[in-house]
């Protein structure tokens, strides 16, 4: 499931929904089957998510100017969702390598993957490393870990969603949160991604 919480940060800052609110997630292939990208138009609830999925350093640069031409204004303040994910391992003491890495801007969305990229550009290692972006994410640290440990890959300003819903909303038990459970707490929303 794709993470953008960076919808959610000024949520955080008003209101908890007691009673959850079932939210149905829609994917509708825009470009899919392409050589270099799919595209997908991912809408929950009312917001349509345009969301890149690629392993070409070249769509990787495309998005980021993108990025940066959307959102010129607010580079100096900008929230960037962070996300990894690994191929799953079935022996207990081998822990395969960041297979995709996921960044979600404002309605935007890329699905990197790393392990079939060539190599990765430096648009993106120039991100990663602006200290003015604020990459959040739910156990952002671990995945920012992985990134280093197995790309050499650094992530600047960091973070973690969990943290700040307990500073904003007071209540210790979303430090151990998942995204389901922030999604719940922060925003009244069950999410229920069964037949997507």
């Amino acid at each position: 499931m794709i993470q953008n919480l960076s919808l959610c940060l000024p949520v955080l800052q008003s209101v908890t929904h007691p009673l959850p609110t079932f939210v149905k997630i829609k994917v509708v292939g825009d470009e899919v089957n392409q050589d270099t990208h799919d595209l997908f138009k991912v809408t929950f609830e009312s917001n349509h998510i345009q969301t890149l999925v690629t392993y070409t350093p070249q769509m990787v640069d495309s998005w980021l100017s993108d990025i940066y031409r959307i959102h010129g204004r607010r580079l100096h303040r900008l929230i960037v969702d962070l996300d990894v994910e690994c191929r799953p391992s079935f022996n207990r003491n081998i822990e395969n390598p960041v297979a995709t890495l996921q960044l979600c801007v404002g309605r935007r969305c890329l699905i990197f993957q790393l392990i079939y990229a060539t190599h990765f550009p430096n648009s993106l290692i120039e991100f990663l490393n602006d200290e003015d972006f604020t990459f959040v994410g739910v156990g952002v640290e671990s995945d920012v870990e992985k990134l280093l440990d197995d790309y050499d890959l650094k992530v600047g300003n960091v973070v973690d969603l969990r943290g700040l819903a307990v500073d904003r909303l007071g209540n210790r038990d979303l430090k151990n949160a998942g995204l389901k459970g922030l999604a719940r707490a922060v925003l009244g929303l069950k999410v229920h991604n069964r037949g997507m």
